[in-house]
């Protein structure tokens, strides 16, 4: 990261892909580079402030690197990048109570066939640590992956086996918000991963530590370490719960929908509301294919309609019809008896306009349910 550049405040438009992002900066529409793969459908809503900094290699497509964004009127750092350098910088200078005996001997250390982000050093002692940048949170709470992360399972597998040889291992969740005060690995996203995470957890040395960011992004100010309750893990952490499948319409159809008859769907968004008390993964799949035998009004609908995401809350609580009556309230309208013949709500389909993934509101929804709830559980 060139500190040295001016830091430029733009308006996110829009994200083509994973790496790069439409910012409009000065007046100007530019194409900027995004050095961060994570989904973050809770911070890039269309026209939220979007920190960005001059590259300064001659001859690239994009003139531009996206530093942060803004929420609730606090700086979030995307610069996945930046990350190991803040951490080693964190570290050096003792900021970290934990480890505050440690000195940065390396970084980007490799051991065998993986490669680790710093080596610190205690005297002859050695620990190998991998830094994760959090961005994902809700009120009080962080979560992380935000996408499925393979090598993060590598990374927590490979750390396991080196600490059983003998060697002091560890991570550190750079977490980029300062009002988060525990942290769990995203079990709704990443069930593999946070199976993995808790039968390791145990046996590495690991923080969870939140910092805080000023507009300048020179260095954030260290807020804490973040509280683990293992315990949520454990009773939520199950292929059951309840969730979201998300479907776009092109253009206005007519379908037949098994005994409700013939409904007219406009082209839209709809978002659809489900549980399974097991096997919610398989459920979720069965959603997406095309080719499967007519059970439930949604795949009739699916025909028709393209999937663009599915939302899986992975829960030991029965939040069907809360969630739906959530949905409800920040949709723009719905179909009437669909998916809800085994209960008393009005639907379980709702429609939008617009994508609702690039809705506050909606994306509210999800947080809540996903996240919010838990401090229930943790108090």
């Amino acid at each position: 990261m060139q500190e040295t550049s001016e830091v430029k405040v733009g308006i996110f438009l829009n994200r083509p892909n994973r790496f790069l992002c439409e910012v409009e900066i000065d007046g100007t529409i530019e194409c900027c580079h995004l050095p961060n793969p994570g989904r973050m459908w809770e911070l890039l809503f269309p026209r939220v402030r979007m920190y960005v900094r001059r590259s300064g290699q001659k001859n690239r497509r994009t003139a531009y690197d996206v530093i942060g964004v803004e929420r609730e009127g606090i700086p979030i750092l995307l610069d996945t990048q930046y990350t190991n350098e803040v951490a080693a910088r964190l570290i050096q200078e003792k900021k970290i109570p934990a480890w505050k005996d440690w000195q940065v001997l390396r970084r980007e250390v490799a051991v065998g066939h993986s490669r680790f982000d710093l080596l610190l050093g205690r005297g002859p002692e050695r620990f190998y640590v991998e830094v994760k940048s959090c961005t994902l949170f809700g009120r009080h709470g962080a979560m992380f992956p935000d996408a499925v992360t393979e090598r993060g399972k590598k990374h927590l597998l490979t750390l396991a086996a080196m600490r059983e040889e003998g060697i002091r291992t560890g991570i550190l969740f750079l977490v980029q918000w300062d009002r988060a005060r525990w942290f769990l690995p995203d079990y709704h996203t990443d069930p593999a991963f946070a199976s993995v995470f808790f039968n390791v957890a145990p046996r590495l040395d690991w923080q969870a530590f939140s910092v805080h960011w000023t507009p300048t992004f020179q260095m954030p100010e260290p807020a804490g370490p973040l509280f683990y309750p293992a315990q949520v893990l454990d009773k939520e952490n199950h292929d059951s719960g309840v969730y979201l499948v998300i479907l776009q319409v092109e253009r206005s159809i007519r379908i037949e929908i098994g005994a409700m008859g013939e409904r007219i769907f406009p082209a839209g968004y709809y978002v659809y509301i489900g549980s399974a008390k097991k096997h919610l993964t398989a459920r979720l799949e069965r959603h997406k294919r095309l080719r499967k035998k007519m059970h439930w009004h949604i795949d009739y609908l699916r025909q028709q309609a393209k999937v663009t995401a599915t939302v899986p809350i992975r829960t030991s609580a029965p939040l069907e019809h809360s969630l739906a009556a959530a949905v409800q309230a920040v949709s723009e309208g719905s179909v009437p008896g669909f998916g809800c013949t085994d209960c008393s709500c009005r639907s379980h389909l709702f429609m939008f306009s617009q994508n609702p993934l690039q809705q506050r509101d909606f994306v509210q929804v999800i947080e809540d349910f996903r996240i919010n709830r838990l401090e229930a559980l943790i108090e």
